[in-house]
């Protein structure tokens, strides 16, 4: 059996991805103790896991020191790796929008974006002919609006509460996002018989 080395964000996302797997037939432990551990070995199925945060996991699909790996589709957008896509997993679901104060609209002369997402972002505006302004942050991105930085955000949406408690109302819902199974391009040609074993067997779950 070839051996397999698979990068998965920490978190919720590596939980229900790890379960699909389990249900899909492969042979893992049902507890695995992930406090601390950065990588986890199987060697009854010959598979090394990976965890790494959600933006590095494309990093290292790319770079070959994993084969395949789980990665929002919000990461593969902005980021843009030299990685294959094989299959939506339907797990993480939420969405990609703008929102800011309600009843406002943004400055004609130069609207200011505030996002973590500046390539998402910049791409989405300039396919709707907007000339925008981007201001990349990393936390609490809802205040942008707030404190007069933005005119609108850019961000993850799962429930909407986080908005709803800033006081900010959604304006324009940009794209889906959810978990994809993704493979390095040389691992996908070597390891061929192996990753698509793996897709088929979690297709039959996503289906």
């Amino acid at each position: 059996m070839t051996e397999l080395t698979i990068a998965m964000p920490k978190g919720r996302i590596f939980e229900e991805a790890y379960q699909m797997l389990i249900d899909s037939g492969f042979n893992l432990p049902e507890e695995v103790e992930m406090s601390r551990k950065l990588m986890i070995e199987i060697p009854e199925e010959k598979i090394r896991f990976i965890l790494a945060k959600p933006m590095d996991v494309p990093v290292y699909v790319e770079h070959g020191v994993a084969d395949i790996g789980i990665a929002g589709k919000d990461t593969l957008l902005e980021l843009k790796r030299n990685v294959h896509e094989l299959l939506d997993l339907k797990i993480s679901q939420c969405y990609i929008a703008s929102a800011g104060l309600p009843n406002t609209t943004m400055n004609e002369i130069a609207p200011r974006i505030a996002t973590k997402y500046p390539n998402i972002a910049m791409n989405y505006y300039k396919e709707i002919g907007e000339q925008v302004e981007i201001i990349e942050l990393n936390g609490s991105i809802e205040l942008a609006p707030m404190i007069g930085l933005a005119d609108r955000i850019v961000d993850i949406v799962s429930t909407g509460r986080t908005l709803k408690e800033n006081g900010l109302v959604e304006y324009e819902h940009i794209t889906d996002v959810s978990s994809r199974l993704i493979a390095n391009p040389v691992s996908y040609r070597m390891k061929s018989a192996r990753i698509q074993e793996i897709v088929s067997r979690l297709k039959k779950l996503v289906n």
